[in-house]
């Protein structure tokens, strides 16, 4: 995108003062398709792009198999947890499983992220109370 100043000159230029688009083009060093696009926009706030949201029909019947290891995993000090890749590898012997290491990688990674949030969702914050100095215990 372009900078504002450009934009706003570009428009200025083309919707106010009457000049060719390809004369403004001339004049900032753009493409003339360029300077028609920015000459008759409207609204220039971009729009998100939607994520895609695919179905993993590799990783499907595993699922439930990687979610209670990371679920023990958390339970075990940091030297004796499983990695994504250990993980890999063991479905790899125990299931057969056929897909890649990354999709094993990317679903580890974000499941652990999910229930990291649970786990700080569940906790209580903590009150203190103010004694008066007169009330005895």
């Amino acid at each position: 995108m372009l900078a504002v100043a450009e934009i706003n000159y570009i428009r200025q230029q083309v919707n106010n003062k009457g000049c060719g688009y390809s004369d403004v083009a001339k004049r900032t060093g753009r493409d003339p398709r360029t300077v028609k696009k920015y000459a008759d926009m409207e609204d220039f706030n971009e729009q998100p792009k939607k994520k895609q949201t695919r179905v993993s029909p590799v990783l499907g019947p595993v699922k439930p198999v990687i979610d209670e290891w990371i679920k023990e995993d958390l339970k075990k000090k940091k030297k004796f947890r499983r990695t994504a890749k250990r993980m890999w590898e063991l479905l790899k012997e125990q299931f057969n499983f056929k897909g890649s290491d990354r999709t094993v990688r990317d679903y580890v990674s974000k499941r652990k992220e999910e229930l990291l949030n649970q786990a700080d969702q569940a906790a209580l914050p903590l009150e203190y109370h103010l004694w008066n100095s007169t009330s005895r215990f």
